[in-house]
């Protein structure tokens, strides 16, 4: 079963079961801190899992576009990729568990056809915190997994929070058996052999745990599923890993033949990382050297070297981008469209690279020469980790150089400091992962709603080809990137920060109407990503000078602000100005 027919049965399943089919949010997320990328289907329903009423009402379900850096480094195995899709279920205060629990096992086993005997199940013990879950146990044995198929761990299994604090909850996990051998008697779906495949994680969040780690229970409860298509995929089609279906094979295959040094883990790399990068791109990322800049440039320089790895001319980039469009098309139409645009920023980026690299040959050729002046025939790990970290140069090209001018290279203690490099990025990386639920409080709303008066501002003093890019807020400023092509003067700065001041001490009321997406677009309300909102939505009023799609929340009037005070005002990309401010 193709990847494009498991995501149609089932958004078809879910709608047949009284949920409303809304769309993808892009990968790039939209007033989130918390995240580079979207990261799960939930990040996009943050207001609405914390009470905010969605106007497609209280069932949902979608595919959602993910991407999870963490892991970058360890693509080229059998089983990572960093951008995957996610298929999702919701219930904002609807059905729970029984329901929940019936109807994924009724997809499985019924519309994936997938035997009975192939699943196992996971639920959560019980602590101190939270009793044993025992309704979802017998949820599961109703629906027909034998006790013996159905197992409880602990909260580091069986237990889902975004962050440290927040709403929460235990969740269950559904596991493929893929037929293996079990490793020992002992094995069970937490074992890592390879026996048991998770495919499906239904979170029950319940509980709300505070700053002090205490935990009550939660007036509205909801369910929040996903399910991984690449992997669901490629269990249904037998495969062994996520590059034999036909998302990634036909890529793969290409660069096969093309390939003069063979190595299946580059070939992995590029398809992968290729992928990844089309998605970004068509999504609005461009390379650069912070945040989701940095990691789309990191998957683009990663890719152009194991490219050269397999001593692929890199003038078939071009054709490797139609390669893998081609083989996307069917789940993602909108990249035919923005074909040329996606291969013109990796080419370019790819032409950047190669500079780099030939910067990084001088270096590396400076620090032999020192070294030979010193007597020295081994190169140092530290020495070797500078040209990777400083000039991108990638260590095994080191060593390759350093074998053609008789020296070795201190690899194990590159190894060491390179893990540390890892292990500091992937902390970086997970600490804008914690928020998500937890990170929307009361200071976040103010300056949610102050993104709606500044977008306002703008076009009142620059003019009305402003339109907002993207921002970021957290509880102590925001960051608002919008359209124009010019610095700001000193003065029409002042006269934003002025206006939106003006507005807050008048005391607007923050007012909000559901209505269909066509009404809402042609009555004046501005939006991002128009194709990302449902067909009914939400347009948040601001008085009679702002009007948008949005899903807030935002605060009831915007004398609740403060005062506004722009901090900074610099470029963020080609025709595109940030702004940097307070609420003090």
């Amino acid at each position: 079963m193709k990847a494009i027919d498991i995501r149609n049965k089932y958004l078809k399943f879910f709608e047949n079961h009284g949920h409303a089919v809304i769309p993808s949010a892009p990968v790039i997320p939209e007033n989130d801190p918390s995240v580079l990328f979207t990261t799960a289907g939930m990040h996009p329903l943050v207001p609405y899992l914390l009470g905010e009423k969605h106007p497609a009402g209280t069932r949902l379900t979608d595919y959602q576009k993910c991407l999870r850096t963490v892991d970058i480094d360890e693509v080229g195995d059998n089983r990572h990729l960093t951008y995957f899709e996610m298929l999702g279920n919701w219930s904002l205060g609807d059905y729970f568990k029984e329901e929940s629990i019936a109807m994924s096992y009724e997809f499985l086993t019924k519309e994936l056809e997938i035997p009975a005997e192939k699943l196992s199940v996971t639920c959560f013990a019980g602590d101190e915190d939270a009793p044993r879950d025992t309704v979802s146990f017998e949820c599961w044995k109703k629906a027909g997994i034998p006790e013996s198929r159905i197992y409880f761990f602990g909260k580091d299994d069986n237990w889902w929070i975004a962050g440290e604090e927040g709403p929460c909850g235990p969740d269950t996990e559904m596991f493929y058996d893929t037929g293996k051998p079990a490793c020992s008697e002992d094995c069970n779906p937490s074992c890592g052999c390879g026996k048991y495949v998770e495919i499906w994680n239904n979170v029950f969040m319940e509980y709300f745990k505070d700053k002090d780690g205490k935990y009550t229970k939660l007036q509205q409860k909801n369910v929040d599923t996903g399910l991984g298509l690449e992997r669901m995929a490629m269990l249904l089609q037998g495969k062994e890993t996520p590059f034999e279906i036909e998302l990634f094979a036909p890529v793969m295959n290409r660069l096969q033949e093309l390939q003069q040094n063979d190595s299946i883990q580059s070939r992995r790399i590029v398809a992968e990382h290729l992928r990844s990068s089309i998605m970004i791109i068509s999504d609005g990322g461009r390379p650069s050297n912070v945040d989701r800049g940095y990691i789309l440039r990191r998957l683009l320089r990663r890719m152009t070297r194991h490219l050269n790895k397999l001593a692929i001319d890199l003038n078939r980039l071009p054709e490797m981008i139609e390669v893998s469009i081609t083989a996307l098309k069917e789940m993602y139409p909108e990249l035919v469209q923005k074909k040329d645009m996606i291969c013109s920023v990796i080419i370019e980026e790819k032409d950047k690279f190669m500079k780099t690299l030939a910067k990084g040959e001088k270096e590396f050729e400076k620090a032999v020469s020192k070294l030979k002046q010193e007597n020295k025939t081994k190169i140092d790990a530290q020495t070797v980790f500078n040209l990777y970290e400083t000039y991108g140069f990638p260590p095994e090209m080191t060593v390759e150089l350093a074998k053609e001018n008789g020296m070795e290279v201190e690899m194990e203690e590159f190894d060491q400091l390179f893990k540390a490099h890892q292990a500091k990025s992937r902390m970086g990386s997970e600490a804008k992962f914690k928020g998500g639920l937890a990170s929307t409080g009361e200071e976040e709303v103010k300056y949610h709603t102050a993104t709606h008066l500044l977008n306002a501002a703008l076009k009142v003093v620059l003019g009305e080809h402003v339109h907002q890019k993207g921002s970021n807020i957290t509880a102590e400023r925001m960051r608002f990137d919008f359209s124009h092509p010019a610095k700001m003067t000193p003065e029409e700065k002042q006269k934003v920060e002025d206006l939106v001041n003006e507005w807050i001490q008048t005391g607007l009321d923050v007012t909000s109407e559901e209505m269909p997406k066509e009404e809402a677009v042609k009555s004046g309300a501005e939006c991002m990503f128009i194709e990302k909102y449902p067909d009914m939505v939400t347009v948040y009023s601001i008085g009679e000078i702002s009007k948008e799609l949005c899903g807030g929340p935002h605060v009831t009037n915007t004398a609740k602000l403060g005062h506004f005070k722009i901090k900074k005002e610099e470029a963020s990309s080609s025709g595109v100005r940030r702004i940097k401010a307070i609420l003090e």
